[in-house]
C-alpha cells in the first residue's frame, strides 16, 4: 500500500510541478504576446487568449497543484488543535476533521464529475475567436484533481486510525516523491 501511495505522490508532482509549470508558462507567454500585439502592434496576437487563460489554462494549474499540495500538508486545515490535544484526542479530532473534508471533497467529486460526464457527452466547446475549441478535456482533469485528493484523505484516516488505536507514531512529512527506491 505504501508503495501505491509513492507512486501517486510522483504522479500528483508530476501533476504539480510539470503540468501546472507549464501551465504557467503558457500563460506568461500569451500574456506577454496579447499586452505586445495590443500596445505595440494593435492587433489581437492570440484572438481568445483570455478564454483560454481562463477557462483552460488557469484552472489546471490549479487544480493540478491541490493534490500535492494536500499530501504535503500546504493545504489549509485545522491540525492546531489536533496537535495541541493528548494523543487520542487528537487523533480522534484529526480524524473527524478529515472524515468531514472527505466527505465534501467526496461530493465535489460526485458533482463535478457528472458536469464532466456531461461535457464530454455534449462535446462541449467554448469560443476562441471565430472558432471553437473543446474544452471537456480540461473539464474532465477537476475531478481526476478531487479524487487524488480523496485518496490522500483516506490514506491520512487511515494513518490517524491506526494511531489512535495501536500508538503508532504518525510518519514524518512524505519522503520526496521524485527520489526514487524509497
Amino acid at each position: 500500500m505504501t508503495r501505491l501511495h509513492r507512486l501517486l505522490g510522483r504522479f500528483e508532482w508530476g501533476l504539480a510541478s510539470i503540468g501546472a509549470g507549464l501551465c504557467l508558462f503558457a500563460v506568461m507567454i500569451l500574456t506577454v504576446l496579447s499586452v505586445f500585439g495590443r500596445y505595440a502592434l494593435h492587433t489581437d496576437l492570440v484572438p481568445g487568449a483570455y478564454n483560454i487563460i481562463e477557462r483552460m489554462l488557469f484552472p489546471l494549474m490549479v487544480f493540478w497543484a491541490l493534490p500535492l499540495a494536500h499530501r504535503d500538508g500546504i493545504f489549509p486545515r485545522l491540525e492546531v488543535i489536533a496537535t495541541a490535544l493528548p494523543r487520542r484526542a487528537g487523533s480522534a479530532v484529526a480524524i473527524l476533521m478529515l472524515v468531514v473534508e472527505l466527505a465534501i471533497f467526496l461530493f465535489l467529486f460526485w458533482y463535478l464529475a457528472r458536469y464532466a460526464a456531461t461535457g464530454l457527452r455534449t462535446g462541449r466547446t467554448m469560443q476562441l475567436g471565430s472558432d471553437f475549441f473543446p474544452v471537456w478535456p480540461f473539464i474532465m482533469m477537476v475531478p481526476l484533481a478531487l479524487g487524488l485528493m480523496a485518496i490522500e484523505m483516506v490514506w491520512q484516516i487511515a494513518l490517524h486510525v491506526r494511531h489512535f488505536a495501536t500508538g503508532t507514531p504518525l510518519p514524518a512529512a512524505e519522503a520526496d516523491p521524485t527520489a526514487g527506491g524509497q
